[in-house]
């Protein structure tokens, strides 16, 4: 989170405002409306990098729809607010913007539907300062301190992994008491038989 950004607004705007064609169906073997290759094609084209080879391309061309149809969505929206006039104009962040759209969704698209990301505030922030992240960006106007605090704050998948904690937490505290409770009743029971 080296350099500043856009504004963190234009971007949240931006995701608001997604088009109808990036939130279609996309296309997983003969299913589905949206080509996902294609389209982080022309993306990656439009952020100065060379075309994807058949290999990056194939990320893009699962053949599972059911395990893949969310993160191949998250792609499509993550695509639609990187092709930002800002991120285009710069010409410098196309191999990250690969590395983001190939990798680094697969934890948000486990956590949460895709179409989140756009009609949750929370979720579009989210989204929006993840992607700045990966390209080594934060928004304008806010130190690097802030950035990092801010996503910290707003991680689904460590709010997931915190309340899981405290789940299995509590799963073992119950374990605790019943234990502790089945040996006090044994202890009273084996005092009351030595009493008789």
């Amino acid at each position: 989170m080296k350099q500043q950004g856009p504004l963190l607004e234009t971007l949240t705007r931006r995701l608001a405002e997604c088009p109808a064609d990036f939130l279609a169906e996309p296309r997983i073997g003969s299913v589905g409306a949206v080509p996902v290759a294609a389209v982080v094609y022309d993306l990656i084209r439009d952020l100065g990098g060379a075309p994807l080879t058949r290999q990056q391309a194939a990320v893009f061309q699962p053949t599972d729809a059911k395990k893949h149809r969310n993160r191949q969505s998250l792609a499509l929206i993550a695509c639609w607010l990187l092709r930002d006039a800002w991120f285009c104009e710069q010409k410098q962040f196309a191999e990250q913007a690969y590395r983001l759209l190939a990798q680094c969704l697969n934890e948000l698209a486990a956590s949460l539907p895709a179409h989140k990301f756009v009609t949750d505030p929370d979720r579009r922030e989210e989204l929006t300062r993840l992607c700045l992240k990966e390209l080594d960006l934060r928004p304008a106007g806010e130190t690097i301190e802030q950035a990092q605090d801010r996503l910290t704050t707003l991680n689904t998948a460590e709010r997931q992994r915190v309340i899981l904690a405290a789940r299995q937490a509590e799963e073992r505290a119950r374990a605790v008491r019943k234990a502790m409770a089945a040996s006090k009743a044994k202890a009273e029971s084996d005092a009351k038989a030595m009493r008789e």
